[in-house]
């Protein structure tokens, strides 16, 4: 059976993906605790190299972690509302285009298709019957990479950031205000390089690239920033004796 090529087109990628608005999701909530981990745990080490008081440590890291949180989801927000702004805009232009010069962008979208390989016979039977069934949708996907349908919204942006971060941090801090003080350093340094191990892995998955490489990344970064934390917190504190 021959199949219509309009469903061709529509149908160009393979079953069975995870689609890439959910990648996208994935990927932020993954470097979200990410962010997360690394930040509190520089912030709780570097405090417990200063002293060992527990509601010292614990103050500190819950600070870290509320201003963090919060400082991640504003950012998110403020950044997909422009982008949503953006793309509306587009959008409308895109409308207006279609509304205006509709022979125009036929032909611009019949390019397009033609650029890809296909015969122009083809090509243009494919994008009249696209523009008959979406036009909006068509042009602005093939032209804009946008999907009028799935425009992001600022506010689950800002809601998962802070979700993702505060997961993340909470691991560092409940590691090092759970422990005894004579281990309280090591436990959560080996807690952290774990989860760092997971994220960094987990990231190169969703990304298709080496593991290896960016768990060495991951894990090595966070190392450097507990260490440096935890040597200046022991030199204040030493300091202050």
């Amino acid at each position: 059976m021959n199949e219509d090529p309009a469903q061709h087109a529509a149908h160009a990628e393979p079953h069975g993906n995870v689609p890439g608005s959910l990648l996208n999701w994935l990927r932020a909530g993954v470097l979200g605790a990410n962010d997360g981990v690394v930040s509190t745990a520089g912030l709780v080490v570097g405090v417990a190299g200063a002293t060992t008081s527990v509601s010292a440590i614990l103050t500190a890291g819950v600070a870290g972690l509320l201003s963090g949180a919060i400082s991640m989801a504003a950012g998110e927000y403020v950044s997909v509302s422009s982008q949503r702004d953006a793309e509306r805009a587009m959008l409308s232009q895109e409308r207006r285009e279609l509304e205006e010069e509709p022979q125009a962008e036929l032909v611009e979208l019949t390019e397009h298709y033609r650029a890809k390989g296909l015969s122009e016979p083809l090509a243009r039977e494919v994008a009249e019957q696209l523009t008959r069934h979406d036009a909006l949708g068509t042009h602005a996907e093939t032209e804009l990479g946008i999907v009028p349908g799935e425009l992001t919204n600022p506010w689950h942006a800002a809601l998962a950031s802070f979700l993702a971060f505060t997961v993340g941090a909470a691991l560092p801090l409940l590691a090092i205000v759970l422990t005894p003080a004579s281990v309280r350093v090591p436990v959560t340094a080996a807690a952290v390089v774990l989860t760092l191990t997971v994220t960094g892995s987990v990231s190169a998955r969703l990304g298709r690239a080496p593991v290896p490489r960016a768990v060495v990344r991951n894990v090595g970064g966070g190392v450097l920033a507990m260490g440096v934390t935890y040597g200046v917190g022991t030199l204040v504190g030493q300091s202050l004796v």
